[in-house]
């Protein structure tokens, strides 16, 4: 999937949870994110936030880094399920 349709689908993401009131827009999308979206998806998210991701809001680019964090302690732990 091209990378200009997810940053579209992620920051539409991120619109709908900083309406929110209560809730962490940032872990909210990165949790969305972790639960619904096909791990190429996410690896090409990630990849995108960390060239720079500056079409990115920002809450959903705090999102990316929470959610790379993690894919990256899974690898560090060898538990790569999904």
């Amino acid at each position: 999937m091209a990378s200009d349709r997810l940053i579209h689908m992620a920051n539409q993401i991120g619109s709908f949870f900083a309406t929110q009131p209560r809730i962490d827009a940032a872990a909210a999308v990165a949790d969305h994110l972790r639960k619904f979206w096909d791990p190429r998806m996410r690896a090409a998210i990630i990849a995108h936030a960390t060239q720079g991701g500056g079409d990115l809001a920002p809450h959903v680019r705090e999102a990316v880094r929470l959610l790379a964090a993690d894919e990256e302690a899974k690898g560090a732990t060898g538990s790569g399920s999904t």
